[in-house]
Parts: C-alpha cells; structure tokens; sequence
C-alpha cells in the first residue's frame, strides 16, 4: 500500500517558485482592492491604480455606484493593502473598489464591491475584509460561484477572531490567516482546513495615507501578500482557474500538519 501524498515528498518537487512565477511582474493581471479606497498619491503607489469606484447606500437602502474625480483612502486600510500587493507584483494593475470609508461597513455595500469587480472582470480580487453575519451567506454563495466558473480568483482575509467570517468559510476562495514570515514570499499550506494558507501578517510594512508608512498586524495584511503571488502567477500563466492556483500555492507552501 502506498503511502499518503502528503508524504510523498517528490511530488512536491515538481512545482518550483521559478516554475509557478520566475521573472514575472504580474504584468497584465487587474487586481481589485475592495476596501477603504487607497491614497493614489502615495510615492509607493505612483502610477499603479488604474481606476476605482466608491459604492455608497443612500437612507431608502438603495446602492450607489459612482466613479471620483481621485481616488482617496482616508482611513488607511485599503492604501496598505494596495501597497502589499504592489510591492510583490508590481506591475500589476490596481483598482480601488471601496465600500467603506471608516473600516465599518455595510454587507450590502461589500458585497455590491465584490459584484462590481467580478462583472468587471477583475482577475484577482483581494478582499481584506469580513462579516460573522450569516444572512448574508446566500448571496455570497452566489456570487462566489459566479466568480469561480468566470475565472476570478478571490482571496479573503479569515477574521481575526476564533469564529470564521463570510466569506472566507468557502472553498471557491483563497482563504488567508497570519503568521510571523519575515520572507513576503513566504507562506504555509493547511492540508484539511478551512483556512488554507498562512501568510506574512506581524508587523508588516505597509504604506499609509499621507506618504508614510506604518507596520500592520492582522489577516488583511496577510491576504494582499497571497493576491500579489496569484498576480505573478496567472502573469506568467495566463487563464488559471481557482483550483489550479490553489495546487500550485500548496505544493509551494510550507506545509503545517
């Protein structure tokens, strides 16, 4: 009887960094940042944001999708995950989706984000951002299938807390924790979990509204590090689907029993 794959340790050898994303830039790639806003102004950021749009929900609950003479990010958290995915794939083309402006917000207007970027044929959607609230698990089922059988590739931060959030808990997602890699490049695989990847999240450095930077904590900085990856990925190897970039992202990443 042969052993189980997770211990065959030579199938593992058939996918190298150099194969899955050498030399690329994530050229080409659109990623959508569906969050705060980002701060366009920023020196770490010149140049990358290609467009955005504000969703807004007015007192009779009706959405609103608008495009701003700039795009701005006065909250912070979307500029810093901008700047993580830049800083990996940096000629990725960046799009600010925003849904919040406080780092609270609606599910409606989350979810008419990720709508807008799937319709939009964002390649790679980076959602650093959740709710526990299971009203919502309907419609982001979805739209989540929606994305999977067009070919976006959606990676979602876990919550912080013990409880799993929306939508995360889904398998059509790139679910993302933290860990304290000091390598961006880094990253561990969770055979059998629902939270499948581990990425830098401790202390990361990551530009900040104004022109500054400041070192974040938390899964939303760990998100952007696995989106810039799957950018250079599907740069190099254009036409991926969801489940081939998960195999690549597990044969590479340290493996957690």
């Amino acid at each position: 009887m042969s052993e189980p794959l997770e211990k065959d340790k030579s199938i593992y050898s058939l996918i190298s960094p150099e194969l899955a994303w050498g030399g690329s830039t994530g050229k080409g790639i659109r990623v959508a940042i569906v969050d705060s806003g980002i701060d366009v102004s920023h020196p770490s950021l010149k140049d990358s944001v290609k467009g955005g749009v504000e969703i807004s929900i007015d007192n009779n609950k009706k959405i609103h999708i608008s495009t701003p003479e700039v795009i701005s990010d006065n909250f912070g958290h979307g500029t810093a995950c901008a700047g993580i995915v830049r800083k990996i794939a940096p000629q990725s083309e960046l799009y600010s989706v925003k849904v919040t402006a406080s780092g609270k917000g609606k599910g409606e207007a989350f979810l008419a984000g990720l709508k807008w970027a799937i319709d939009n044929d964002m390649n790679v959607i980076n959602l650093s951002l959740g709710t526990t609230n299971r009203i919502y698990t309907g419609r982001f089922f979805k739209l989540l299938e929606d994305a999977y059988y067009k070919g976006n590739i959606i990676v979602t931060a876990a919550n912080n807390l013990p409880s799993l959030s929306l939508p995360s808990v889904f398998s059509s997602v790139i679910a993302v924790s933290y860990d304290d890699f000091k390598d961006e490049f880094s990253f561990q695989y969770h055979p059998n979990s629902k939270i499948e990847f581990d990425a830098p999240g401790i202390y990361v450095k990551a530009p900040w509204p104004g022109g500054g930077y400041r070192k974040m904590t938390g899964t939303s900085f760990a998100a952007p590090h696995i989106s810039g990856l799957v950018a250079l990925i599907l740069s190099k190897h254009p036409g991926l689907m969801v489940f081939q970039v998960k195999a690549i992202l597990s044969f590479l990443g340290k493996r957690k029993s």
